[in-house]
């Protein structure tokens, strides 16, 4: 799974947490006394359906419940009060039965009622909004639950919640600025799974000194810089990550030999072949790297990915001379012969036989193609009957269109 998607992912988890919410504000001995007084028997009929939520009973639960709310649609204060009850209680038996939008919409209805008192409109609108989220409708959910943050003030679970639920929107400024809000009312030491949330999102949101902000207060200190940019890489983005190292190794403070590697690394990685080659480059000069065979491999390896083909050739031939070893030298002919260069593809191969290492079907069949391109018929034979040897089919097909056997 991807990494950043399993990150902001909603999911039914918490529903029991919301069934139990659900459950305290349903408690019938006291909520009828929120609103205008209820007949004796409406009393009785709202305890007497919780007696049988309590027992579990939640399917009766939801039709009893829902017919006599329509029963009440239309009536004086008191019955609307009631109407809202029923609806509420419905709601939980929905939501036990793991039906999270229907208890949502029961919970709108009941919250639309006229002359409901405002703490309950209040409490139903944070319970729907969680239930919608659960439900997979996160924009609707996000949407109801910023309306209830920015009512009641909120609180940090719910405010936590909300940024999750703008992120998997990929909403990235509204949660950026929920964060804010975080900031600015608590001290933002946050740790874990919230340390990497809101990191990612002030990258995302391209607030970069506010993600390395949450990550350590020196700016100097090698880890912060190599941490933001982890969490980059685990959110997926090695773009981004690439970017942060760049910007570490710009500050002086990622300055290793190990930094300087994982800089031009990020950089292939993120799509920016080109900047790694040209820093190796630089570095080689300026002797900050040494030239070894793994670094001019990781050179030769960065002009490919950039598809410079004239760089590329280059640094795979200048890898190869240095090292001498045949992979080397097959590596080249791999690139030069996909990108049709037949006589670097040629001499590669040539270089390979002299290292003394036993050419593969591939290797014969390469240099085949090669010598054809350039005219070079009788050598394109003799290596396409090695080839054939090998055990490469092709080979038999190139040697028919040459006419011999």
């Amino acid at each position: 799974m991807n990494p950043q998607k399993s990150l902001f992912m909603l999911g039914r988890r918490c529903l029991p947490g919301i069934v139990v919410l659900l459950l305290v504000y349903g408690a019938m001995s006291t909520a009828h006394a929120e609103g205008p007084a209820l007949r004796a028997d409406m009393i009785q009929a709202l305890q007497s359906m919780q007696a049988q939520l309590d027992a579990g009973n939640d399917a009766a639960v939801v039709s009893q419940a829902v017919d006599s709310a329509a029963r009440l649609e239309g009536g004086n204060a008191a019955d609307r009060w009631a109407r809202a009850l029923f609806l509420q209680l419905a709601a939980i038996a929905s939501a036990r039965q793991g039906q999270d939008s229907r208890a949502a919409d029961l919970l709108a209805e009941a919250r639309s009622v006229d002359g409901v008192p405002g703490s309950r409109q209040l409490a139903w609108l944070h319970q729907e909004a969680e239930l919608r989220l659960h439900a997979g409708q996160t924009q609707q959910g996000a949407d109801l639950l910023t309306a209830w943050v920015e009512r009641s003030g909120g609180d940090d679970a719910s405010r936590w919640l909300l940024i999750q639920a703008r992120a998997s929107l990929g909403q990235w400024s509204a949660a950026a600025n929920s964060l804010d809000r975080l900031r600015e009312e608590n001290d933002a030491d946050w740790q874990g799974d919230r340390l990497q949330l809101a990191s990612t999102v002030y990258q995302q949101a391209g607030r970069f000194d506010d993600a390395l902000a949450l990550l350590g207060s020196d700016s100097s200190a090698p880890d912060v810089w190599r941490r933001a940019a982890g969490l980059a890489q685990r959110a997926g983005d090695d773009g981004r990550a690439a970017a942060i190292w760049e910007s570490g190794w710009r500050r002086g403070v990622l300055t290793s030999n190990d930094d300087l590697l994982q800089l031009a690394k990020l950089h292939i990685a993120g799509g920016t072949p080109a900047r790694a080659a040209e820093h190796l480059e630089q570095w080689f000069d300026d002797g900050r790297l040494e030239a070894s065979a793994a670094n001019r491999r990781l050179l030769a390896q960065a002009w490919t990915a950039a598809r410079n083909h004239a760089k590329a050739i280059a640094a795979w031939r200048a890898l190869a001379e240095h090292s001498g070893s045949p992979d080397d030298w097959r590596q080249l002919a791999e690139v030069a012969y996909g990108w049709g260069e037949w006589q670097t593809t040629l001499e590669a191969m040539t270089q390979l036989h002299q290292t003394g290492s036993d050419p593969s079907g591939r290797d014969w069949l390469l240099q085949g193609i090669a010598a054809f391109e350039l005219g070079k018929q009788n050598a394109a034979r003799d290596a396409f009957r090695q080839a054939r040897n090998a055990g490469v089919a092709q080979a038999q097909q190139w040697l028919d269109s040459l006419g011999s056997a």
